[in-house]
């Protein structure tokens, strides 16, 4: 199931500041912690903010590190990590696999969450592309990249299409976040979409 962003503000891009995606180390705890202990980053995210750092460590152990693409944002002249962007692969309708070894799905899900500080600077649609790029390129058998968004979180909407994802349509008490039942809207690219056809949105246009 694609997950839900952790960006609620608006995106202008009005510092174009160069973002780079690395990958995790257990020294990035701190940093992580910072967004991850902010309600206003995980309003639109299932799990609470977290109120100790130890927290922050054991996700970066027992799930940051094992995943198969789960990178952290970073920003130039900042010292550490602003945000953190993951791609994980589908596994609930497998393809029949072609040979021994092969991939048996042909989509993914990303989701990411930026730091307060950082909001309203475009570091997440950059870090949104950047990842991208980055899966289609990596992982031949990919061929759609999916993403939901909170029907309330505007700005993660705008993000996903700045960021050239298509804007699919409403899925109606789709996510349970924070013991409520949530609206979600779906959004994708696909491996065509790279190769210069410009994605199509559907459904209304008017709003959610």
């Amino acid at each position: 199931m694609p997950r839900t962003f952790g960006c609620p503000a608006p995106e202008m891009e009005v510092e174009a500041a160069e973002v780079t995606l690395r990958e995790f180390t257990e020294a990035d705890t701190e940093a992580f912690f910072a967004w991850a202990s902010d309600p206003r980053v995980v309003r639109f995210q299932r799990r609470d903010a977290y109120s100790h750092v130890d927290e922050a460590r054991r996700y970066i152990v027992d799930k940051v590190l094992p995943h198969p693409w789960y990178r952290a944002i970073c920003v130039a002249g900042a010292d550490r990590p602003v945000g953190s962007i993951s791609v994980k692969p589908a596994d609930d309708l497998p393809l029949p696999e072609p040979e021994p070894g092969a991939p048996r799905c042909c989509r993914a899900s990303v989701g990411y969450r930026v730091a307060h500080a950082y909001w309203g600077r475009g570091v997440a649609t950059r870090a949104v592309r950047a990842a991208a790029e980055a899966v289609f390129a990596e992982w031949p058998w990919l061929a759609r990249l999916e993403a939901i968004a909170d029907v309330e979180n505007r700005a993660s909407q705008r993000v996903l299409e700045k960021a050239g994802f298509a804007r699919e349509g409403v899925l109606r008490r789709y996510v349970v976040l924070k013991g409520t039942l949530r609206d979600m809207v779906m959004f994708s690219r696909v491996r065509d979409d790279r190769e210069g056809k410009p994605p199509e949105a559907h459904g209304p246009s008017d709003g959610v």
